[in-house]
């Protein structure tokens, strides 16, 4: 009797702590799905970050075409349309965190997937930085003379901590920025389409580009080289990928939020570079502007506007870092669980934290990686950030083709339309695009070269290190398909 009563004290002092145990939050070895189509779409576009391109890389366009850019943004249009169907059709199938290499690993094997996954570590790990030394220029309107560095590490410090936050928080964190954003775009549309000067029309039939004694015809060389600028400013749209294992009903949805953000990074940046052109009071001083559009703010609307905008640039260059830091973050995340850098590197970089749901380390890991590259200079950051983009792209393209052929697509949730013509034209126009990057000496051939020591560099990883471990698979959740 004793012993039943001691036992059923034990048992009553037990229970509460066990419900204490209950109560706390349980650790997660896998990502939550709590993000819908908008989320995704906020996530994305606030990657691909239009309205930073338009200030910061459209005017390198106009100079190089000048009102021939109006034809480059077409061309470009129709190339990412093309790559944003084969996105759309792998990421279906593949909705992963770990994006491209599991699609190319799935259809072309384990070392060309590792070797994309070499490519994307030093996308994902320098553009934030890169984005962060920009930020002192777009300022420069509101508060001149900003530390390049200081400020960039501070940018970069505090995206990362607002990435460590649940992923429902930092898409509705960029939504609110994207929403200010938008405001600076409208901005210079109205001030452009309100006062025209000049007619869309003449700009197509005969474009023209600045020279230091006016204006002179434009060169189907210029237009190619401005092709070339816009495509990488309409980049972003497939990023949608790394967050598919936080998405619902990912395989069915996002299709929908990679060609929803394409469609509407082409309005941000194609509307308000044609709003520029036709009402630009000289087109001439527009075209050779180191900053059209914030001149023609200034022009048109005054100072303070001037200033309002600038300040909407600077919004959308940390909201891009903050995107760019959680899909990097997701990234390692699925490169670790592939176990691709063995323990316990592998084991940190998939801790989820029990609260937020986040992959913190990798978050940290990412986010810490682009604050010491911030102390690198920006010439360096671009020359070993190589031409990676043009890689990917080839790498998705071919993993169609290679997907189609296998059957391994057979069940896509989604199709892209008039295959082959999606592989076809982004294979023709990447081919281009490698041949105007070689003959630019100064940074389009370092670049190239870049890309190819990455490419070497991944592969040799994969014969002498994972290779000789075994097998490399990698892994695709329940429920991703």
């Amino acid at each position: 009797m004793d012993g039943k009563q001691g036992l059923s004290e034990t048992r009553l002092k037990t229970r509460p702590a066990a419900r204490a145990m209950e109560a706390l939050p349980q650790p997660r070895s896998a990502l939550g799905r709590t993000l819908g189509l908008s989320g995704v779409l906020f996530l994305t576009l606030s990657v691909t970050s239009p309205v930073s391109s338009v200030f910061v890389i459209i005017p390198g366009m106009l100079h190089v075409a000048g009102t021939g850019a109006i034809w480059a943004m077409a061309l470009a249009a129709i190339v990412c349309v093309a790559t944003a169907y084969i996105y759309a059709e792998l990421s279906s199938v593949w909705p992963v965190a770990g994006g491209e290499y599991v699609m190319v690993a799935r259809t072309l094997g384990p070392l060309a997937g590792f070797v994309m996954l070499g490519v994307n570590v030093f996308n994902n790990l320098l553009f934030p930085p890169v984005l962060g030394l920009g930020l002192s220029a777009v300022l420069s309107r509101v508060v001149p003379g900003l530390p390049v560095v200081p400020l960039a590490v501070v940018v970069v410090a505090a995206a990362t901590l607002v990435a460590l936050l649940q992923i429902r928080v930092n898409a509705l964190i960029t939504g609110l920025f994207l929403a200010v954003e938008a405001l600076a775009v409208l901005a210079v549309v109205v001030l452009g389409f309100a006062h025209p000067v000049q007619s869309v029309l003449p700009m197509l039939a005969a474009p023209v580009v600045a020279v230091p004694d006016g204006l002179v015809p434009a060169t189907l060389s210029g237009i190619g080289l401005a092709t070339s600028i816009a495509i990488f400013a309409l980049n972003g749209y497939g990023a949608a990928v790394y967050f598919g294992e936080e998405m619902h009903h990912a395989p069915t949805q996002i299709a929908r939020a990679i060609l929803w953000a394409l469609l509407l990074t082409l309005l941000f940046e194609g509307v308000p570079m044609v709003a520029a052109l036709v009402g630009a009071p000289d087109l001439g001083q527009l075209l050779a502007s180191e900053d059209p559009f914030g001149m023609l703010t200034a022009t048109r609307g005054g100072d303070f506007l001037a200033t309002s905008v600038s300040v909407g640039v600077a919004v959308a260059v940390v909201n891009a870092v903050i995107a760019c830091i959680l899909a990097s973050a997701r990234f390692f995340y699925g490169t670790a669980r592939d176990k691709c850098w063995g323990r316990p590197v592998d084991v940190w970089l998939t801790t989820i934290h029990p609260r937020f749901a986040s992959p913190w380390i990798a978050t940290l890991v990412a986010g810490g990686a682009g604050v010491v590259c911030c102390f690198l200079p920006l010439e360096l950051l671009l020359v070993l950030s190589g031409t990676g983009l043009i890689a990917i792209y080839a790498g998705i393209a071919l993993a169609l083709v290679a997907g189609r052929r296998s059957g391994a697509l057979d069940d896509a949730p989604f199709r892209g339309p008039l295959y082959p013509a999606a592989p076809v034209i982004t294979l023709g126009a990447l081919g281009y695009v490698v041949w105007l990057n070689w003959l630019d000496a100064a940074e389009g051939r370092p670049g190239l070269m870049m890309t190819g020591v990455q490419i070497c560099l991944s592969a040799a990883y994969y014969w002498l290190v994972l290779r000789r471990r075994g097998a490399w698979n990698v892994h695709v959740p329940q429920g991703a398909r």
